[in-house]
């Protein structure tokens, strides 16, 4: 959430900025409720101070009536007068200020100044390469094919048991989505330096709200039917992040990674990747997630982003990052490096990280603060990124390691957690 006080004080340049994100923000609007509030604001207080020197000075009034004989009624009537009056104008107050809470919430965080401007993915600017991709001798197949061949892959069964947009492993494939798993949590927690944290995948609304996700995007998560208003994790970020909401740390950095399933409808990509496991209702990822010192969070993001391309590079995957443009960028993020790997059958680059610097943006909606050198609580900044999806991943590597008998070669830094096999057939 941004800061009420930015807005107050430079209003139309927090417009200027959130037109970078394709988001017209309704000055007048602001402005309106902004007045209204400050009117009732001093309206309530004046009334409170009516109220409370009212109440000091009515024992002594009434005495002095009852000492003159005379009615006491309308003092007591002037005191309940005074205290309705001043009751109605703290839930006029409290109107106002709920409906600014609302126009506040749907805010999208502001865009760093190095976000090129932008309206679709189309936008985003290269900012490196790394490998170079395999020329094969042989008729390329998707991973779909691939995995069928040898019965590893089953998107039928699994629409069986559920319904579209899922998948069944077996045998081999399923021991390598295990193995890249292990793979991804045991480097980022022995050479980068994240303590591994276990998380619930079923989190509460205020959670959802913490990190962005609600109000604005309730349909694109799954929601269970309960009156408790429980949903399915879209993204570990949402629960390792809330860790801290309303506390206050005593150190920064803290560095989490987690393994979890991720759950999300795709409201809104019907039609889009339909086929294999590219986009799925339920997939795994190994997540990070940084809380930082204010004045650390970029060389954070940077830092957080080469954790993510050391997993492609071990695993010896091309790769590309782009920063996304402003229309590409999420609700919540100030800026994002996206990293894509490339996938033969389709010649071209996908998404496989999207790593985030939100600033402040989450730890104001969740009050996640720090001790500064003075003592005082400020606001924290979170900063986070997959390390890698896994199931994309294990799409690239089937697709990348494939061999012309149809075989799947197996990155030699994966064969020790394969019980050292060197391929799937």
């Amino acid at each position: 959430m941004l800061d009420p006080k930015l807005l107050r004080s430079d209003l139309n340049a927090v417009a200027e900025s959130l037109q970078t994100k394709g988001y017209t923000l309704d000055c007048e609007a602001f402005l309106a409720l902004e007045a209204q509030r400050k009117a009732l604001q001093v309206a309530a207080e004046s009334l409170q101070q009516e109220r409370n020197a009212y109440s000091k000075s009515m024992g002594k009034l009434i005495g002095e009536a009852k000492a003159k004989g005379e009615d006491i009624e309308p003092l007591k009537a002037k005191g309940e007068q005074i205290k309705n009056d001043s009751a109605a104008a703290d839930l006029a107050l409290t109107e106002v200020q709920g409906q600014l809470d609302d126009l506040l919430q749907g805010l999208p965080n502001i865009p760093h100044s190095s976000v090129p401007a932008g309206k679709t993915e189309d936008d985003n600017i290269e900012l490196r390469r790394w490998g170079t991709p395999r020329q094969f001798d042989f008729e390329i197949k998707d991973h779909v094919d691939l995995g069928d061949s040898f019965n590893g892959l089953d998107f039928d069964v699994a629409a069986k048991i559920t319904g579209s947009r899922f998948s069944v492993m077996r045998g081999g494939l399923a021991s390598l989505h295990r193995a890249l798993t292990q793979f991804m949590l045991n480097t980022h927690i022995g050479e980068h330096g994240y303590e591994e944290v276990y998380v619930p995948y079923i989190v509460n609304r205020e959670s959802l709200f913490g990190t962005g996700q609600l109000p604005k995007f309730e349909e694109d998560l799954f929601k269970l039917n309960d009156e408790r208003e429980f949903y399915l994790i879209p993204t570990a970020e949402v629960p390792i992040t809330n860790l801290y909401r309303n506390e206050i740390v005593d150190r920064l950095p803290i560095k989490y990674v987690s393994h979890t399933p991720c759950f999300r409808s795709e409201a809104g990509s019907y039609g889009r990747d339909t086929r294999g496991m590219i986009r799925q209702h339920q997939f795994e990822k190994v997540e990070m997630v940084q809380f930082v010192h204010p004045d650390e969070s970029w060389d954070a993001l940077e830092s957080l982003v080469g954790h993510a391309e050391a997993i492609l590079q071990k695993l010896e995957l091309p790769y590309r990052s782009v920063i996304l443009c402003g229309g590409d960028l999420g609700f919540s993020a100030a800026k994002t490096i996206d990293l894509e790997v490339w996938l033969p059958s389709q010649e071209k680059y996908r998404e496989i990280s999207s790593c985030s610097n939100f600033a402040d943006f989450q730890a104001r909606r969740m009050k996640a603060r720090f001790r500064n050198a003075e003592g005082k609580p400020e606001l924290l900044h979170t900063v986070n990124g997959s390390g890698l999806a896994v199931g994309r991943t294990l799409v690239a590597v089937i697709e990348n390691y494939q061999q012309a008998d149809g075989s799947i070669a197996i990155p030699a830094v994966l064969q020790p957690l394969m019980g050292g096999i060197t391929e799937i057939r």
